[in-house]
């Protein structure tokens, strides 16, 4: 059976568009990479977690901070290696140091067969981005988040 995430896909509306709040990996696997390597905040959800509280913890675990707001409920993903993920998409402004989340760590070795264990944060990175520019960012598999987002958006705007 696929494994299943829970994520955020947080969002702030500017004067001309949404803008999306991306994390990057942490590690040195991710290190130099940019283009195609950000996500939105998400984790495994644990045995007997709801999906939403899950999608909440993890947005906290990687950004350093409690994420409120409406939640509403975006959509179920299938990822390229299989996994499947819960979005959902809430407008909010958490107050994120993009330059440095306070993430929480984890634990590989590094160098590999170094047997030398050392730390690293979940997320060293996040940022802001209009949809053009995280359609770049985000991971392939998350870009369906995107356009799904927007028809949601598009929704509400018709509907108030």
């Amino acid at each position: 059976m696929a494994k299943t995430s829970a994520g955020l896909l947080i969002y702030r509306m500017t004067d001309s568009e949404a803008e999306v709040l991306l994390v990057h990996p942490g590690g040195p696997f991710w290190a130099k990479k940019d283009e195609g390597a950000w996500s939105i905040p998400k984790g495994l959800v644990e045995d007997d977690e709801e999906p939403l509280d899950a999608a909440i913890r993890e947005a906290q675990e990687e950004l350093g901070v409690a994420v409120d707001g409406d939640f509403s409920e975006l959509g179920r993903y299938r990822q390229p290696g299989g996994k499947i993920v819960l979005v959902w998409a809430v407008e909010a402004e958490p107050d994120v140091d993009l330059d440095h989340p306070q993430s929480s760590p984890f634990q590989m070795e590094w160098p590999p067969r170094s047997g030398r264990m050392q730390s690293f944060p979940e997320v060293d990175r996040a940022g802001w981005f209009d949809i053009a520019a995280a359609r770049t960012k985000i991971l392939i598999g998350q870009k369906p988040m995107l356009d799904d987002l927007l028809t949601s958006l598009g929704k509400a705007k018709a509907s108030g």
